[in-house]
């Protein structure tokens, strides 16, 4: 299984477990995604939603290039970019806060799926960024357009683009981008977090919530982050992009 799903005190946990590859997304973590979504809509005692991955080393390396490197059209790249932002854009606009535990590098893919959550909690070894621009693409599953819904001042978060490289959790502290940094065991880090918040109360939680969700529905969020996808699928067809992929595969080998 590519990922797992665990329930403890109304708290959802959705761990991708794919360690070995960096905790890459392939379609099967995207189907975990959707039945995380199924899985909180149906049961209405879901307080929180926690996303991490497995291991210590890696929250998520973003799309797994041995899937995706084989799509080289415009079309074909479209295709999965779009699939994959319109799941993420469910888990983002959940009626519940979301809480995205990094528990390692978080870059590419890894690292918009960490944006799109409400909180963002990082492991003070962890390196974050999206480093898509090295790669002759942008963000493509919605990355971006989060980005700068996230409260950072414009210029950082487009810096934070445009560098294209992975930041030091004292720096992502720095930006607004971490909401907190963590030493040690993530568990622990996240029971301590949470522990600050109004859980009692989860009507509370969802009425704000639903605050942040209004604003992105009136602002055309989802229309927004589409246009992202259209736009990274056109640049994905170039053979600079592919070159750049082919480069650094060559360089892992």
């Amino acid at each position: 299984m590519a990922y797992t799903i665990k329930e403890q005190d109304n708290i959802l946990i959705f761990e991708i477990d794919r360690p070995d590859i960096h905790n890459a997304i392939n379609f099967d973590v995207l189907a975990g995604f959707r039945q995380l979504v199924t899985e909180v809509n149906s049961n209405k005692e879901i307080k929180l939603v926690v996303i991490t991955g497995a291991g210590d080393k890696s929250f998520c390396s973003g799309g797994d290039l041995s899937v995706f490197h084989e799509l080289k059209t415009a079309e074909e790249s479209y295709a999965m970019l779009s699939e994959v932002a319109k799941e993420l854009y469910k888990v983002a606009t959940l009626e519940v806060p979301t809480i995205a535990l990094i528990n390692g590098t978080a870059v590419g893919g890894g690292c918009e799926i960490a944006t799109l959550c409400d909180f963002r909690l990082v492991k003070k070894e962890a390196k974050c960024g999206f480093i898509q621009g090295k790669l002759a693409m942008t963000s493509g599953w919605g990355g971006g357009t989060y980005l700068f819904e996230k409260g950072m001042r414009y210029d950082k978060a487009l810096k934070m683009l445009t560098e294209a490289t992975p930041y030091h959790s004292s720096e992502l502290l720095e930006t607004g981008w971490a909401t907190e940094v963590f030493e040690g065991d993530k568990v622990i880090a996240l029971q301590d977090f949470i522990s600050k918040m109004i859980l009692p109360h989860s009507t509370v939680l969802k009425a704000y919530k639903k605050q942040i969700i209004r604003k992105w529905e009136q602002s055309k969020l989802f229309e927004r982050i589409m246009e992202e996808v259209k736009e990274c699928s056109i640049l994905w067809e170039a053979d600079v992009h592919h070159e750049a992929v082919n480069s650094f595969l060559s360089k892992k080998k």
